[in-house]
């Protein structure tokens, strides 16, 4: 509940909430999208119908703004209780630290995942009201019926979420070694700027394959007549080993931690 009751929280949640109406403003301004060279994407079958907004929020905001909320609700849990003073006393009460992490670990991963429904949430209401209910037009061709395509969507969503567990995990686990919760929510943001910088370099070749940003729109095969799993998996396993791993250094330098703060 305080976590819930922080300004932090607020700020993030309305931000979220609004994107969905400023892409509808913006389009209501610009007009109708079109494609370039003759390419039609995503982007241009937004104003299609709920459905197709609801997914163009999503390709618009997984590279980037849904990191932020990942990061700074999991590199904000214990950094924080530091930098108030108050975690020495905590950890005083006594409260065992594995059961002190795991509750703000849960807590943080709680807060993400309303972050990551509440966008396509209000995406979907907000395109219905402006664009009308109806299939999702796919890009490439075809299209699929509209509660179909919703149930595409709870699917994207999760591989998204699944996805931000490689951020959630270096959030926290800098959460444990830094004092200062913006090195460990900056921290975690440069891992996604990095990631991208990284798979851009064609030179790397297959190495980008243990890239979690060369998985991050995977996704998008979710949004095809026939699902294909193949690029959502393998980008699963490759988020779910570096979050394990990462978690898992964050418990073990915590529970040998001298706590001063």
């Amino acid at each position: 509940m305080r976590q819930l009751r922080r300004r932090r929280t607020m700020v993030v949640g309305a931000v979220l909430a609004a994107l969905p109406f400023v892409l509808i403003a913006a389009f209501a301004i610009g007009g109708q999208p079109s494609g370039r060279d003759g390419r039609v994407t995503l982007i241009d079958t937004a104003t299609a119908s709920g459905v197709n907004f609801t997914a163009t929020c999503l390709f618009v905001s997984a590279g980037f703004l849904l990191v932020v909320p990942v990061a700074l609700f999991c590199g904000d849990t214990v950094a924080s209780e530091a930098g108030w003073s108050s975690l020495r006393y905590l950890l005083a009460a006594p409260v065992p630290r594995t059961r002190l992490l795991v509750s703000k670990l849960t807590v943080a991963l709680a807060f993400s995942a309303a972050a990551m429904v509440l966008l396509p949430a209000v995406a979907l209401a907000a395109g219905t009201a402006a664009y009308g209910w109806g299939p999702l037009q796919i890009p490439t061709g075809g299209s699929l019926p509209g509660t179909t395509a919703v149930g595409r969507l709870a699917i994207v969503v999760a591989f998204v979420f699944v996805g931000q567990l490689v951020t959630a995990g270096l959030a926290f686990w800098l959460s444990t070694v830094t004092d200062a919760p913006l090195g460990a929510v900056g921290g975690a943001v440069g891992l996604t700027i990095v990631g991208n910088v990284l798979d851009a370099v064609t030179a790397l070749g297959h190495w980008r394959d243990f890239l979690l940003a060369h998985w991050q729109f995977a996704w998008a095969d979710a949004l095809q007549p026939r699902l294909e799993w193949g690029g959502m998996v393998k980008g699963t396993a490759v988020s779910v080993a570096y979050a394990l791993v990462l978690f898992a250094l964050a418990f073990r330098h915590f529970r040998g931690k001298d706590v001063v703060s």
